[in-house]
């Protein structure tokens, strides 16, 4: 047996040492040498020319925290260091001239980059001059473009591309937005054209309109996204014929299974021949659905070139070998290489206007659910970046100081919290508290700054001349919830509570402030001494409940013994300034002057078929027996109709049907709906006074709200608390609230671009391809970060909401928004985490409650603009308030009590908002003003505005104006000289003559801003002409 063994494998290795030989493979005497691989390639006109982009798609948070990720910690859960890849990549680079590679991340490479010795920054600086290693997009990440606000956008792209210009001295010319889901229109003309960008890359569209893409073979296309600045700040968007990773049979991570070339003669599996085959098949697939003879393919996918010449050493084959074979030809190369060749083409593009939402990528994944996902922190995100806005004014007013607290550590955190898995709420748990933390640390710190700045603006001398102590002004973040230390302290004697309200907005604002108090005998006045009228409000069940456990569990401590009522009075405060309140205890001889204590009023046994509430021009009629609105009427407008609001809840899907996809993180998948009712019917409670009326209804344990209308105000706030979320029954369930009118809306409704322009939608439709419609529901979703509305041909109904949510008007005359959502399955989009948000006190936790606020107004059709974009602004820039005592008067004797950063005599236009001003480092300022309406939107407001700097800036003396792109990294003139201009098919004819504001006179320094136009200055300062009160 032994013997016949040995007889078959001779016979069985001489038969394959003779194949091998006369296969030529082995030739004998071949020797394995040294092979000088030829990477020199650039383009080849007439060829295919292959662009490899070397390329790592780094989360700034998502399974990891955005530092484990840098240093490589908690690799259970993914083995990913971004350190090491940055490390690895410059090796690589300095071994081949060569070599490319694009960096978008700069909130990793900044970390990176200040561990560097003097020696390697000196080569690093040396490979990007060279054009080796190119930043691309260049924020400080890669932000989300459904749920962040337009300005935050802005701030966090402007951070990134600051930091480039400082040590590189270099701008970004190319956006890279591979990974969020679905794009916004304002990613495509502001966050693309406007910084001066030539180019947009992405993988991420609709399963149904990549397919139509593929055929006609309109993946690249010409992408105007804002209507009113249409051809002037158009973009070339190119969108991935898949994913942001390489063709199959490419990717060479070391784990990755990929066959490398084989090309040492003397080793098995030699292959050269078959992998230039496989590449040149892959290259002529590719060239089939793409126009031109120029593809990209993105060598690299999520933290890839951990060892970057696994990636490379093939690289550098594939190229010497392809392009010896002679039929394509491959290059290193980046976007901005890509970009070039695609406009030297001289192609017509296909034009695409408004968005690309909702993203689905599959018949039953829609990924309109993450609008929504994790309400707490995207409404945190939103409460930080007003607060940061204000902090910058302030810290301008005072001075910017290297010493002390600064915004420095606010805006990091903002920055990265706008990553597509930060505020998106796809992250899991334990990363969003981390992004939470850090905005916590950024608000103390800032909180730091605007205390000392309000402290130094109120600043005066007394009539001796002596100076006094600094005011210790003192904030309430845990307002939301009803607990406010300053306010609620019990006055003693003679002392009394100043209230400094701020407002950063370029005009007057009067508006309703509320404050908890413990004493119901309280007077308020202004800061001249005149009575104010003020209302009490007994505190609701559900906001006490509140109170009780969101403190303990956030500051680890028992709140003091509750308020009783908040206290509600009317404030006038001045553009960009504050404006001082008293609030003192009640006098026996101030008998009338005390603040009203509200009627309480209940329809339990009421023999009224209706209530109405309002004490001004708005009157809301509720149903007694129904329990429920039903009626709104606008006395002054005129406005008439009915209208109902109800709650109800989507029933999760667990995807254990015939599609196993479940709703989740990312994904939107109901499997039904539920109305939400009383078990029993629950009386409405009713709170009258002079300053306000107020609404209180308790659904059921979970459910309840607060619908005030004020008396100056011809709208209704609506403050929803919802939570925690049963889950007894093991059904997730997503938070509805529905507004229903019966106006006529012929499928079609508008929803806001990131705060921005509005997008006309049309249910069950898409202006880029026929809809197969496979989810009626979550397939008409779309994000919502300013507002809806629904017009018909008399009347508009607007919703403006508090934060980024989900909606849609899924019935003619209706609008829904999703307020929360609770999950038990992970909708197996990477995550691996279910959507269970919880708040624990000890070892006891409950499902997380939300708190938030929408706002309704119906208007005659047309006039719904003019409160959409006053009132957005408004809702995204609350009153700052600040709180310190005073013995008798001596803290307004001796202070300014009020104060506006602009002429006295002058206010913004009602279509123009600051939307930046903020020293920066160098002594310049950064100023931004934004025109709030799109052509057309207003008959009154829809026109050019002028602003006058000078009236803006009264007190200092403005030595120098310059214009400059979006991120205030080039000059706006030189940005528009390199701007390519891209042809799009049949756009002359369509193209209307766009209209800009004309360069600004440096004697007369009028700005001037044409509808939806943001522009950018750096001022220069006479600094002999300090800011003084």
């Amino acid at each position: 047996m032994a013997s016949s063994t040995a007889t078959s494998m001779l016979c069985f290795t001489a038969a394959a040492v003779a194949a091998v030989l006369l296969a030529g493979l082995l030739p004998l005497g071949a020797k394995a040498e040294y092979i000088a691989y030829n990477t020199t390639a650039g383009i080849v006109p007439g060829k295919i020319n292959v662009h490899l982009v070397p390329h790592s798609h780094d989360d700034v948070g998502w399974l990891k925290t955005v530092d484990q990720y840098y240093v490589g910690a908690n690799n259970s859960i993914r083995g990913a260091c971004v350190q090491n890849v940055l490390d690895s990549v410059i090796s690589a680079l300095l071994e081949d001239k060569n070599r490319k590679f694009i960096y978008v991340e700069i909130a990793f490479f900044q970390r990176w980059w200040r561990q560097q010795s003097p020696a390697l920054k000196i080569k690093v600086k040396e490979l990007v001059n060279s054009g080796q290693l190119e930043f691309i997009n260049g924020g400080m990440c890669m932000h989300d473009e459904a749920t962040p606000h337009y300005i935050d956008l802005i701030d966090q792209t402007t951070l990134g591309h600051q930091f480039i210009l400082k040590e590189f001295g270099k701008v970004p010319r190319v956006g890279w937005q591979i990974d969020p889901f679905g794009h916004s229109a304002v990613q495509a003309y502001l966050l693309g054209a406007e910084l001066g960008f030539d180019s947009l890359f992405f993988a991420r569209i609709d399963y149904q309109d990549r397919a139509r893409r593929l055929r006609d073979k309109t993946l690249e296309v010409i992408w105007q996204g804002s209507k009113s600045l249409a051809s002037s700040s158009q973009i070339f968007t190119g969108i991935f014929p898949r994913h942001y990773d390489p063709p199959d049979g490419f990717t060479f991570e070391i784990n990755d299974v990929s066959p490398p070339i084989q090309d040492d003669i003397l080793l098995f599996d030699y292959n050269v021949q078959d992998r230039v085959n496989d590449f040149v098949a892959a290259a002529f697939a590719q060239a089939n659905v793409t126009r031109t003879n120029h593809i990209m393919w993105n060598m690299g996918t999520d933290f890839r070139y951990q060892y970057a010449n696994s990636w490379f050493r093939q690289m550098d084959k594939f190229i010497h070998y392809v392009n010896q074979d002679g039929r394509v030809n491959a290059l290193y190369s980046t976007p901005s290489i890509y970009t070039d060749a695609k406009y030297a083409a001289h192609e017509q593009w296909p034009l695409k206007t408004d968005d690309f939402f909702p993203y689905a990528d599959h018949p039953n994944a829609y990924w309109t659910g993450y609008f929504t996902s994790r309400p707490a922190l995207k409404g945190y995100v939103r409460t930080m970046s007003s607060y940061y806005q204000a902090a910058r004014q302030l810290e301008f007013f005072r001075g910017r100081s290297d010493s002390g607290a600064t915004t420095g550590a606010l805006a990091d955190a903002l920055a990265i919290a706008q990553h597509h898995d930060a505020v998106s709420g796809t992250e899991r748990q334990h990363v969003a508290a981390d992004y939470a933390m850090r905005l916590s640390i950024g608000y103390l710190q800032a909180e730091k700054l605007v205390a000392s700045s309000l402290a130094y603006l109120s600043e005066s001398e007394s009539s001796s001349g002596q100076g006094h102590t600094v005011t210790n002004f003192q904030q309430c973040p845990f307002l939301n919830i009803s607990y406010c230390p300053p306010s609620e302290a019990v006055l003693s004697d003679g002392k009394s509570l100043i209230v400094v309200v701020y407002n950063s907005l370029g005009w007057k604002r009067e508006e309703v402030i509320r404050i908890p108090v413990s004493n119901e005998a309280v007077t308020v006045q202004d800061s001249s001494g005149r009575d104010i009228e003020a209302q009490l409000l007994p505190l609701s069940k559900a906001s006490l409940s509140l109170r009780s456990y969101y403190v303990r569990a956030y500051l680890g401590k028992s709140p003091s013994e509750p308020p009783k009522f908040w206290l509600a009075f009317s404030v006038t405060v001045p553009p960009i300034g504050f404006s001082s309140y008293i609030v003192s205890s009640a006098k026996p001889t101030d008998k009338g002057r005390s603040s009203t204590i509200s009627n309480v009023y209940t329809s339990e046994g009421s023999t009224n078929e209706t209530i109405e509430v309002g004490q001004g021009s708005l009157k809301l009629h509720y149903s007694v027996d129904e329990g429920k609105l039903a009626r709104y009427v606008n006395s002054r407008s005129l406005v008439t109709a009915s209208v109902e609001q109800s709650y109800s809840y989507y029933t999760g899907n667990d995807g254990t049907d015939r599609d196993p996809q479940a709703s989740g993180a990312y994904v939107f998948r109901p499997n039904g709906t539920v109305l939400i009712k009383s078990e029993q019917k629950v009386p409405l409670t009713v709170m009258r006074g002079p300053v306000l009326d107020e609404v209180h209804q308790q659904l059921n344990p979970w459910v309840s709200q607060i619908t005030r209308v004020y008396k100056g105000k011809e709208h209704a706030e609506v403050e929803f608390t919802i939570g925690p979320i049963p889950v007894d029954d093991g059904i997730g369930k997503e938070i509805t609230t529905q507004i229903t009118t019966a106006m006529k809306t012929n499928k079609t409704f508008y929803t806001d671009s990131n705060g921005r322009d509005f997008i006309k939608r049309i249910r069950d439709f898409r202006t880029d391809w026929d809809l197969q419609v496979n989810q009626p529901i979550a397939g008409n979703y779309y994000p919502i970060n300013l507002g809806i509305y629904l017009q018909d041909s008399s009347t508009e109904l607007s919703v403006l909401v508090d934060r980024s949510v989900g909606g849609s008007s899924l019935v003619d005359g209706q609008i829904e928004l999703m307020l929360h959502r609770r999950l038990f399955h992970d909708d197996s989009r990477g995550v691996g985490e279910v959507l269970n948000e919880t708040v624990c006190i000890l070892d006891k936790c409950e499902g997380l409650t939300i708190q938030g606020k929408f706002y309704v107004r119906i208007d005659n059709v047309g006039e719904g603009a003019k409160w959409r974009r006053t009132a957005g602004q408004e809702i995204n820039s609350p009153l700052l308030l600040a709180f310190t005592e005073q013995d008798e008067n001596d803290w307004m004797n001796s202070h300014a009590s009020t104060f506006s950063g602009i002429d006295p005599s002058y206010a913004l236009p009602n279509n123009i908002a600051v939307i930046t001003l903020q020293e920066l480092e160098n002594g310049k300022v950064l100023f931004r003003l934004a025109h709030l309406y799109e052509t057309g939107e207003d008959k009154d407001y829809s026109v050019l505005a002028n602003v006058e700097l000078k009236k803006l800036f009264p007190r200092k003396k403005i030595s120098k104006v310059t214009e400059m792109s979006l991120s205030a990294n080039q000059e706006r003139s030189e940005m528009e000289k390199k701007r390519l201009v891209w042809k799009a098919e049949g756009s002359a004819a369509k193209d209307p003559k766009v209209v800009r504001g004309g360069p600004v006179d440096p004697a007369k320094l009028l700005v001037e801003l044409a509808p939806m136009e943001i522009r950018t200055f750096l001022i220069d300062f006479d600094y002999l002409h300090m800011y003084s009160i």
